[in-house]
């Protein structure tokens, strides 16, 4: 839907009004046709039609366009009321600029900002309703440190709420303990695993070693015998020499 055409100061061509809804633009859209359209009302009328709603040229999605920029700034030049006037508000400002003055605007309804509190109040007001607000919270006077509101002084009880405190960090506690105590068993675990196969991997290592040192040893007791073997031929044959 676009903006009332009553809220706006002098004349409006027409040429800056929806061709659906027949208030000022918002949020425009242009057809090929050059008929333009608030964005809300051109995607609400393609839902079910296939067509410009003035000339009843076929048109798509994909073949709107942004305003014209002369068009666009004729619009944004507008003057026209806030929204809020009807709650005193006398702002008249550019179409351009009346979102940034309404999001901030005195007169404009808003929630109680206290958690429960349903009441709508002007935003000029906000501060003098939350002083006196059922709903506003405050630290307890009696030094707890529990935040009340004031609806609930009456029920407030220091020493049960200082035991309920208790009793949650108690519990906060032992969950903690709990979760590092699984912790510290899953690391020893770990750790523990990565010993055994480091043991493991050691013992092979070593039984390796053995079966090398074992086969050195055989070939030196080889060697030994062929060493003595050759020397029993050497003195052979020195005898045969001397006999000879």
């Amino acid at each position: 839907m676009g903006y009332d055409i009553e809220r706006f100061v002098g004349y409006v061509n027409d040429g800056l009004l929806c061709s659906i809804c027949r208030d000022v633009l918002e949020d425009p859209l242009q057809a090929p046709c050059e008929h333009a359209f608030c964005a809300a009302c051109i995607h609400g009328w393609l839902v079910h039609h296939s067509n410009c709603p003035e000339d009843r040229q076929m048109i798509d999605v994909s073949l709107l366009r942004p305003l014209y920029r002369y068009m666009k700034n004729d619009l944004n030049r507008l003057q026209l009321h806030c929204k809020n006037r009807e709650y005193g508000c006398e702002m008249v400002c550019s179409l351009e600029s009346i979102d940034r003055h309404e999001r901030e605007c005195e007169y404009s309804q808003i929630p109680c900002s206290n958690a429960g509190c349903t009441v709508q109040i002007e935003r000029r007001n906000l501060d003098g309703h939350l002083a006196v607000c059922e709903y506003r919270s405050r630290e307890c006077p009696n030094g707890c440190g529990y935040t009340i509101l004031s609806a609930e002084d009456t029920q407030h009880n220091c020493v049960a709420e200082l035991r309920t405190e208790l009793e949650l960090l108690r519990s906060e506690m032992i969950c903690r303990v709990e979760e590092a105590k699984h912790e510290m068993e899953s690391r020893l675990d770990s750790q523990r695993r990565h010993m055994v196969q480091k043991e493991s991997i050691l013992q092979n290592e070593i039984e390796e070693l053995k079966s090398q040192m074992s086969r050195m040893m055989s070939d030196v007791r080889s060697l030994m015998a062929a060493e003595r073997q050759h020397r029993q031929e050497l003195e052979q044959a020195e005898l045969e020499k001397r006999e000879l």
